[in-house]
């Protein structure tokens, strides 16, 4: 098979994962036409790379993506509010920048849909995008518990 038909099938597999993950679009979003690739042992797609920055890894247990704050980024320019969103108290923003996780105490909106072990987006009240992570609790959940971790944050942004 050549590199050409390669790269065109990996592009079409990760848009695919995304638009199922993220909903219809996302992928297209998320991933341009100029990602490169880099593959497990067992020749599954592992890494996606946009100019030689990873912006998202396919888990392999479950074959969902994790995103970089470089494809948090992406996908935040791409949904609109509130989707997959977890929105937090100005008070906690500074640490969850530096990567610390969010409690749900701190939690002011977050998207109803979300599901525990969803890839979530971290903002402050104002949409500002300050980190990416996986959630701990659903949407719901995140608004009704005033007491344990809401979101664990992978990376932070600094603003």
């Amino acid at each position: 098979m050549s590199t050409e038909l390669l790269q065109n099938s990996a592009n079409n597999r990760v848009r695919t994962i995304a638009d199922y993950q993220f909903g219809k679009g996302a992928g297209a979003a998320l991933f341009p036409e100029e990602c490169t690739f880099k593959l497990s042992t067992t020749k599954r797609i592992r890494y996606v790379l946009l100019n030689g920055v990873r912006i998202a890894t396919v888990r392999a247990h479950d074959g969902r993506f994790t995103l970089s704050i470089e494809g948090a980024e992406r996908l935040w320019r791409y949904l609109p509010a509130p989707t997959y969103r977890v929105s937090v108290s100005e008070e906690v923003a500074e640490f969850i920048m530096k990567g610390k996780n969010a409690m749900a105490k701190h939690v002011l909106t977050a998207d109803p849909g979300i599901m525990a072990g969803d890839e979530v987006l971290v903002v402050t009240g104002e949409d500002q995008l300050i980190g990416t992570g996986n959630a701990l609790l659903s949407g719901d959940e995140m608004m009704a518990f005033n007491y344990g971790g809401a979101v664990q944050v992978r990376s932070g942004r600094l603003i």
